[in-house]
């Protein structure tokens, strides 16, 4: 859809629907795309790295050049421009506003091209990494850090964020600067498939969230959640995060999520590579050509999938669907987050079984759910059955739909090989938070700092 279709009337909502189905694509064609982010620290006291120095950010930036990364540059204050990313082909390595390095990476067809996409990243990335002295941590939440310790990116979206997150929720501001997870996005063949799979997927989310319970520290000390970073999206910005209820009710659709997204404020609008702040207004207004800050214009196209970037549901739906409920991990585990939906949702029986699962969970059990998990993970209930149970079904459910799609690895190893640890967890029942806490309270002796020895990438 050509991003001037405002140039002649106004968007409709017709149009913001549209944009969603044009994701639709045969199933012959369907790719997994995974994301996951990483804390960096400096290797000698464990702390945060800011972006400018000879050792920052930045420079980490510059020398993952010399593995064919092209930078991303954006227009910064003073009018110059500043690196925030990397780009080879269709991988992107960009920041997240505490300098959290993401690697999000190209649509692929098989567990084992992602399996050894992630590998190559962090490959690459250690070795940059170790010249400046820093290192990478997969956990759900800073397991040390204060908020105020932490250097701020500079992204322009994320100085508009910065200013608009405390007005709205107390916990966005942590959200921001203290959290890492790993996602995995999905295709959909059409309208009837994108309902079916986000039904399924939104609410067995929870479910993943137990499974990848990595954070259970919070400035040095247990905080009491398994999952510190799904706590923190309880009191974010209601307007934009949750399970959404309307998702699992007659008539759900394109135009109904489009409807939705229309009344989550904005955060901003993008000219010329500026970011222009527009936290709190209207896009239905902006359709229009009603907003102070820009009199007179109206929303693109380009304008509306800028603003649906700014929703964090536990499943979000653009032109795919992506999966937004683990805590960051090893790379076993990075792995095992994309295996674990595609086994689901790229195989029918397996999705149809995984829908029996949670199809009769009503809208109380969802919310006990997002509740409880935080705090319990597979511990909690949900529709009388233990958390647990559920997880255990779920990835065997995946396990099968992996092994139906035998795609087979260089050694002959299906998919399947990659949900190991993840049924090692479910069958243990214990999570890889309860094993830090174990470590905590043991070997290292109430230091969480051995945290960044023991589990650095």
């Amino acid at each position: 859809m050509a991003e001037t279709i405002s140039d002649d009337r106004p968007l409709t909502l017709e149009d913001l629907a549209a944009w969603f189905a044009a994701g639709s694509k045969p199933r012959a064609d369907f790719r997994v795309g995974a994301e996951h982010e990483k804390f960096v620290f400096h290797a000698a006291d464990h702390q945060p790295v800011a972006y400018e120095g000879p050792n920052g950010i930045k420079a980490l930036l510059e020398g993952m050049m010399r593995f064919g990364w092209t930078p991303t540059l954006e227009r910064g204050p003073a009018g110059g421009e500043v690196l925030i990313g990397l780009n080879r082909g269709m991988e992107n390595i960009s920041l997240e506003p505490g300098g959290q390095f993401e690697l999000s990476g190209a649509p692929l067809l098989t567990m084992h091209d992602i399996c050894e996409e992630t590998g190559r990243h962090l490959e690459e990335a250690k070795a940059v990494a170790a010249e400046l002295g820093l290192g990478f941590l997969g956990l759900g939440f800073s397991p040390l850090w204060r908020r105020d310790e932490v250097p701020v990116m500079p992204k322009g979206r994320y100085k508009i964020m910065r200013r608009y997150m405390p007005l709205v929720g107390s916990l966005g501001l942590d959200m921001m600067f203290r959290t890492c997870t790993v996602q995995a996005n999905l295709d959909f063949a059409d309208e009837a498939d994108m309902v079916a799979k986000f039904r399924v997927s939104l609410a067995l989310q929870p479910i993943t969230t137990a499974l990848f319970a990595n954070s259970p520290f919070i400035e040095g000390r247990p905080s009491g959640f398994l999952s510190a970073r799904a706590n923190i999206w309880t009191d974010t910005d209601v307007a934009r995060t949750g399970m959404l209820p309307f998702v699992f009710e007659d008539g759900f659709g394109f135009e109904t999520y489009a409807r939705f997204a229309l009344q989550v404020p904005m955060y901003f609008v993008k000219r010329d590579g500026r970011y222009i702040d527009v936290a709190g207004r209207s896009f239905a207004d902006f359709i229009e050509g009603r907003l102070p800050e820009l009199e007179g214009e109206r929303a693109t196209i380009k304008d509306w999938a800028d603003h649906i970037s700014t929703i964090f549901p536990e499943v979000r739906l653009k032109q795919y669907l992506e999966m937004r409920g683990a805590d960051g991990g090893p790379v076993s585990r990075l792995c095992a987050l994309p295996a674990l939906w595609t086994g689901i949702l790229y195989d029918p029986p397996a999705q149809a079984a995984a829908w029996d699962l949670c199809k009769h969970w009503t809208t109380e059990d969802r919310a006990g759910l997002i509740r409880d998990v935080p705090s319990r993970a597979l511990s909690a209930m949900v529709a009388g059955r233990p958390v647990r149970d559920v997880a255990r079904d779920m990835v065997a459910i995946a396990r099968e739909g992996l092994k139906r799609r035998n795609y087979l690895s260089g050694g002959m190893v299906d998919e399947s090989n990659y949900l190991g640890e993840l049924e090692d967890i479910a069958d243990s029942g214990l999570t890889a938070a309860e094993r830090l806490l174990q470590l905590y309270d043991g070997p290292w002796e109430g230091d969480a700092s051995r945290v960044f020895e023991a589990f650095a990438y």
